[in-house]
């Protein structure tokens, strides 16, 4: 780790913080946990330790998957740091506001294809937002900050995954949430197949039913 130059923090985030850095004459981004005080130390070490180890095993298992990811150059257990590739391009949240209607709906065609890429490998991603979606030079769409992947078949976490999603649109980019949606539904059909999809849109609206129910009770 003394390769390391100039770490500059770009994101703080709950669990880890960002930091873009020079390594090895490269720029990469330093993904690196936080201690809890709240948790006894060696509980903390050892879920900072699998956390880490995890994230970046399910980085490489999406590649596999087909999915863009930044390549993993080093894995520091013992600081529980991830050094990984920097790429360099837009966020899909910036992207939207800046590109045509047309061009919008095939990134997240683009995007629902890339979903059903890893759910069908068996991957669901668990922080699914356009913050976590980069478009690069070359018009690759890459996939970040997999801290809450799971390694899962359940129709329950993919319909989780997808409602995420959809929330997030909602929330950011109200103006065209459901024209993006129907975007994403669209591309990852055509990796999965319309039965499937329809089994995990049914889960979708069982999921936004419990939201209303608790919301009822708590009225």
């Amino acid at each position: 780790m003394d390769e390391i130059k100039q770490p500059l923090l770009i994101k703080k985030g709950a669990e880890a913080h960002l930091f873009l850095a020079e390594w090895h004459n490269k720029i990469v981004i330093l993904k690196r946990r936080l201690p809890k005080k709240y948790r006894v130390a060696a509980l903390d070490d050892q879920i900072k330790t699998y956390r880490t180890i995890h994230e970046s095993r399910l980085m490489h298992e999406a590649k596999k998957a087909g999915v863009p990811t930044p390549t993993i150059f080093f894995v520091d257990v013992k600081n529980s740091t991830i050094i990984m590739e920097f790429i360099k391009g837009k966020q899909l949240k910036q992207l939207c506001n800046e590109v045509s209607e047309k061009k919008r709906i095939q990134l997240f065609r683009e995007v629902g294809r890339l979903i059903g890429k890893l759910h069908k490998y068996g991957i669901v991603h668990g922080d699914l937002t356009t913050s976590n979606m980069i478009q690069a030079s070359d018009g690759k769409i890459f996939f970040v900050d997999f801290g809450l992947s799971e390694k899962t078949r359940e129709l329950e976490a993919r319909g989780v995954d997808l409602h995420l999603m959809k929330r997030a649109l909602q929330s950011t980019h109200f103006r065209y949430a459901e024209k993006c949606f129907d975007a994403i539904i669209e591309g990852y059909s055509n990796v999965l197949g319309a039965g499937e999809v329809r089994n995990v849109l049914d889960k979708i609206r069982e999921i936004e039913s419990r939201g209303r129910y608790i919301a009822e009770r708590r009225r």
